[in-house]
């Protein structure tokens, strides 16, 4: 798939979870699913370490934030990935 149509897919999919409300849903899934799982704590504790290792004054939220990202979204667990797949395709297919 072109990187175009790919943008463009992803764009219809947000339009039409947005539209049907399914989009605030999943997010809260999400969130409860990530708490859940360990992987709030787990992310806490690595930008707390982030910032005793450069020190408080030394790191900017723009720092942390892009130190933070790789290891969020590497570490989510593969089964909350498949949950929340699953989950969009039922929103999609417009089965209960």
């Amino acid at each position: 798939m072109s990187q175009k149509r790919e943008t463009l897919a992803r764009q219809k999919i947000n339009q039409r979870l947005t539209e049907s409300g399914e989009k605030e849903r999943l997010q809260e899934m999400l969130r409860v699913r990530l708490i859940e799982c360990g992987w709030r704590d787990e992310l806490k504790e690595y930008a707390r370490d982030i910032v005793k290792e450069k020190g408080v004054d030394n790191v900017t939220v723009d720092d942390l934030v892009a130190e933070l990202t790789p290891q969020a979204r590497s570490s989510v667990p593969d089964e909350v990935k498949k949950e929340l797949l699953d989950y969009i395709r039922t929103a999609l297919s417009g089965k209960p």
